[in-house]
């Protein structure tokens, strides 16, 4: 009984661990894609970056708990000083700057992503099931970020919301879809959980 028990927690154990490891290693990936995908854009002052598809991998990859977990951790890291937010930034201030709505917004919205594709907080094979739910997924992450990062960017600027989002939201709509499509392709491919994430 007792062997059964510990047996049973070593396994819950090295679950966490994993699990712990796996979020990490998406909230370094999505840092990544903040600094070597930044590029400033003439007719908005919000960048183009690639961490849009490091949420959207968060959520797919880990389910909706784990993808929340990865993506809180990616902003605490910022906020205490790691060079993680888009062109190499940190700190609070950009938190509490004008594309702060847009950090606030993954851990949401890498848990939208996660739950629809996997149809609950249970990961399933994202190789076998209707593209469909991951597609839904996404875009319901990409809902959640734009109406967050539009809002504080409002805010922040003093604008209205039709100018903040027309600023901030719509000229990335393309470049989101085409990262949908880069994350879909990677997940049905079945490649990063073979070759990339801890097993």
């Amino acid at each position: 009984m007792s062997d059964t028990t510990t047996s049973d927690v070593d396994l819950v154990g090295d679950e966490t661990t994993l699990n712990i490891a796996r979020a990490a290693l998406l909230a370094a990936l999505t840092g990544a894609f903040a600094i070597v995908g930044s590029i400033p854009i003439p007719f908005s002052p919000v960048p183009f970056t690639l961490q849009v598809l490091g949420v959207f991998l968060a959520g797919l990859l880990l389910g909706p708990v784990w993808g929340a977990a990865s993506m809180l951790l990616y902003l605490v890291a910022g906020a205490v000083g790691a060079p993680v937010f888009a062109g190499g930034s940190a700190g609070i201030g950009v938190l509490a700057g004008q594309t702060g709505g847009y950090l606030f917004s993954y851990p949401v919205a890498a848990a939208a992503a996660g739950y629809l594709a996997h149809g609950g907080s249970e990961l399933t094979d994202l190789r076998v099931v209707p593209p469909i739910r991951p597609l839904a997924g996404m875009t319901a992450a990409i809902v959640i970020i734009y109406a967050l990062g539009t809002a504080q960017f409002a805010f922040v600027n003093d604008v209205g919301l039709v100018e903040a989002l027309t600023l901030a939201s719509l000229p990335f709509i393309p470049g989101d879809v085409f990262k949908m499509f880069i994350a879909l392709v990677l997940i049905r491919s079945g490649s990063l959980n073979e070759h990339v994430l801890p097993k």
